[in-house]
C-alpha cells in the first residue's frame, strides 16, 4: 500500500510502510548505507506527516516482513495483546504521540498498553518525538526485573561491572571487579566479553566471577557474554549460571548470522532456569536472560530486508521481551560509524533505544559508547550519560577508565558512574545499595571518603590470591 503527504505542492510518495518508516527516520549514516534514507529533509518531514496520520492498526494490516517468513515478525504478531491493544486501536501514530506525552501519574498508564503496542508501532512513534520527549516519556515507565536482585526501582541507576581482559586471565577479571566495587559499580550484572570463546575460558570466567560474588557475599548476578551454546556447554560442566545471555537482532537472518534461533533461545532459558534451582542462591526471580541489540547490526549482516535500522532495533527488542529478560542493553555506538557517524547520531540512537526498550516493557540500558573512528569523544558519551540518567535509564557500563582493553571501544567509566548518581541522587538497585552501605562504600548516592571500605578490604587480598592462575 502506498502513502503520500503534500509540502507546497509537491507531493512525495512512499511505496509502502518500509519505505515510509526509512524516510521518516532521523538522519543515520546507516540507513544512507543501505540506500534507504530520506533525499533530504524537506522529504523526511513529509514522511513524518503520513506517519504521524496513519492509523496503529496500519502495522497489523500489513507486516512489514511477512511472519511465515520470518520467525521475529511471527513471534511478534504471535504475542500481541489485543486486550491491550484495544483502548487506542482508534488512535494514528501522531495521536499516540500525543497521548504518550500527556501527564501521566509515573507512567502506569503507559505500563497498560505495554503489550499492545508491537515494535513498529514504537519505532513509528518514537520518528515523531524529539529528544526531550524521548527522555520525558521513557522517565515516567519504570520496567523492574529480578535476578538475585532487583533492577529499574525508581532513584537507581545500575551498573555493569565489565571487567574485560585481554588474555582472559582471572586474577586480571578479579581485580578489575574489585576496582568497580569500591566505586560502587556492579549492581546490574558483572559481566565479563571473553576473549576466547572456549568451554574451558568459559568456565573459568563464570566460576571466577561467582567466587568473587559469594565470597564477599554480594547481591548481584555474574554471566559470560559468550555464545550461548558456549555457556551452556560450560554449565553442564558445572559452571555456575546467573544469567544466559545472547546478541539479537530484528529480524530471522541476523539471528541466523549469530547462529542462533528462537528455538534455541527457549531451550537455553529453560535450561538455565532449572540450574537455578540445583543452587543455593536466594533468586528474587525468575528472570534469568540477558540480551545485547545495537542499530547496524542487521545491515551489517546483510540482513536488513530493505528496512530501516531504527525498526529493525524495536523489532530486536520485541523479541526480547517474549523472553522475560533480566537485561537488555543497546550497544549503541559500537557498530561503528558506518551505521551512527558521529556524536549527533549516537545520542539520537541511544536515546531512541532507550525509549523503544521502555515503551515495550523491557528493563532497559544503555552501553554508551563509540568506536575510535567514529567522529565522537568521551564529551560526546558525558552528554548521552547525564540524558540517559535524567530519562530512568536501568544501567550503564563500568569499564577501568572508560577504555576497553580487550574489545578497544570507549564507554563509560565507574568514576562517571559515580559522579552522576552523586548529582542526580541515585542509588544502587537496593539489596546491592544495602551491601555497599554496610561495608562503607557508600552512603546514599555518595561514595564515602578516601579511606571507604576498609572493613571489606581485609577480605579482597586473599580473595585475590585464591583467583591467581595455576
Amino acid at each position: 500500500m502506498a502513502y503520500s503527504h503534500v509540502i507546497r505542492g509537491e507531493q512525495y510518495n512512499f511505496a509502502d510502510l518500509k519505505a515510509l518508516l526509512a524516510k521518516a527516520n532521523e538522519p543515520k549514516s546507516g540507513d544512507l548505507l543501505a540506500g534507504i534514507a530520506a533525499k533530504n529533509e524537506r522529504e523526511r518531514i513529509a514522511a513524518k506527516m503520513a506517519l504521524a496520520d496513519l492509523p496503529l492498526s496500519e502495522f497489523l494490516a500489513h507486516p512489514i516482513l511477512d511472519p511465515d517468513s520470518d520467525d521475529v515478525s511471527k513471534v511478534i504478531f504471535d504475542t500481541h495483546n489485543s486486550v491491550a491493544f484495544k483502548p487506542i486501536a482508534s488512535l494514528t501514530v501522531g495521536e499516540l504521540r500525543e497521548y504518550l506525552l500527556q501527564d501521566l501519574p509515573q507512567g502506569a498508564e503507559v505500563k497498560k498498553l505495554q503489550q499492545g503496542l508491537t515494535p513498529e508501532m514504537v519505532a513509528a512513534v518514537t520518528k515523531l518525538l524529539a529528544n526531550k520527549e524521548l527522555i520525558a516519556i521513557a522517565a515516567k515507565i519504570k520496567n523492574i526485573a529480578r535476578c538475585r536482585n532487583t533492577t529499574g526501582v525508581a532513584g537507581t541507576l545500575g551498573v555493569r561491572i565489565q571487567p574485560n581482559h585481554p588474555t582472559d586471565n582471572t586474577a586480571g577479571i578479579a581485580a578489575s571487579c574489585i576496582d568497580g566495587l569500591l566505586m560502587g559499580a556492579g549492581d546490574a550484572v558483572i559481566g565479563v566479553n571473553p576473549a576466547v570463546d572456549s568451554i574451558d575460558s568459559v568456565s573459568a570466567i563464570l566460576k571466577s566471577i561467582d567466587h568473587v560474588i559469594t565470597s564477599l557475599n554480594i547481591p548481584t548476578q555474574g554471566c559470560c557474554l559468550a555464545h550461548i551454546t558456549t555457556q551452556l556447554a560450560a554449565m553442564k560442566k558445572n559452571a555456575p549460571v546467573d544469567l544466559l545471555f545472547q546478541s539479537i537482532g530484528g529480524t530471522q537472518k541476523t539471528n541466523e548470522s549469530f547462529g542462533i534461533s528462537l528455538a534455541l533461545l527457549k531451550e537455553g532459558k529453560e535450561q538455565v532456569l532449572e540450574h537455578h534451582t540445583s543452587r543455593n542462591v536466594n533468586w528474587l526471580g525468575n528472570q534469568a536472560m540477558y540480551f545485547e541489540t545495537g542499530q547496524g547490526s542487521s545491515l551489517s549482516a546483510n540482513a536488513h530486508h530493505g528496512i530501516d535500522q531504527l525498526t529493525l532495533e524495536a523489532r530486536a527488542y520485541g523479541l526480547a521481551r517474549t523472553f522475560d529478560p533480566f537485561l537488555v542493553n543497546s550497544v549503541v555506538g559500537f557498530i561503528g560509524p558506518e551505521y551512527l557517524f558521529d556524536e549527533r547520531q549516537i545520542i539520537r540512537a541511544g536515546l531512541e533505544d532507550h525509549f523503544m526498550g521502555k515503551l515495550l516493557g523491557l528493563p532497559m540500558g544503555v552501553d554508551v559508547c563509540f568506536t575510535n573512528h567514529a567522529e565522537a569523544d568521551h564529551n560526546s558519551l558525558d552528554n548521552l550519560l547525564l540524558l540517559l540518567a535524567n530519562a530512568g535509564v536501568n544501567y550503564i557500563m563500568g569499564v577501568p577508565a572508560g577504555d576497553d582493553v580487550m574489545l578497544s571501544y570507549q564507554t563509560t567509566s565507574y568514576h562517571d558512574a559515580a559522579m552522576v548518581k552523586s548529582l542526580l541522587d541515585l542509588k544502587a538497585a537496593p539489596e546491592f545499595q544495602t551491601w555497599l552501605e554496610h561495608n562503607g562504600i557508600m552512603k546514599g548516592s555518595s561514595l564515602c571518603g578516601k579511606d571507604r571500605a576498609f572493613t571489606v578490604m581485609k577480605n579482597i587480598l586473599p580473595l585475590l590470591e585464591n583467583t591467581k592462575d595455576a
